[in-house]
């Protein structure tokens, strides 16, 4: 009787439109992501970064944080959030991006190289080469 309850998936609810905010969020929590480790202390941490960045209080912050991560596992790529990032957001502000992608890799204590890797390409993506 109980298990046809189990059984069926739970609706979704649709993604919202893809904001350059958003963009941001996701670009995050693909950092966090990114070893296929999500640790809790890279969870506070956006979760801190979202809430100072766009000045929510702690259940905003978690409810965007929430959104991103949708928003992330649903995007094949990393292309369309630095895009929109790239498009929407001052070079000044893509600048000190990097550093709060570099605090949330380094939030669980180890360094590994898919975070670096990612911090490099997305430097490369985000901000204009010297010619």
């Amino acid at each position: 009787m109980f298990s046809s309850w189990f059984s069926k998936p739970l609706p979704s609810a649709p993604l919202p439109e893809v904001t350059a905010e958003l963009a941001l969020g996701a670009l995050l929590v693909r950092m966090a992501k990114v070893d296929e480790v999500y640790h809790l202390a890279e969870i506070s941490t956006l979760d801190r970064v979202l809430a100072d960045r766009f000045d929510l209080n702690p259940v905003e912050a978690a409810k965007m944080r929430a959104t991103c991560e949708q928003l992330e596992k649903a995007a094949p790529d990393t292309e369309q959030f630095v895009a929109l990032v790239r498009d929407n957001v001052a070079l000044a502000d893509r600048a000190a991006l990097l550093t709060t992608l570099k605090r949330v890799a380094e939030a669980d204590g180890v360094e590994r190289a898919e975070e670096m890797e990612l911090i490099k390409e997305l430097r490369l993506s985000l901000l204009p080469t010297e010619t």
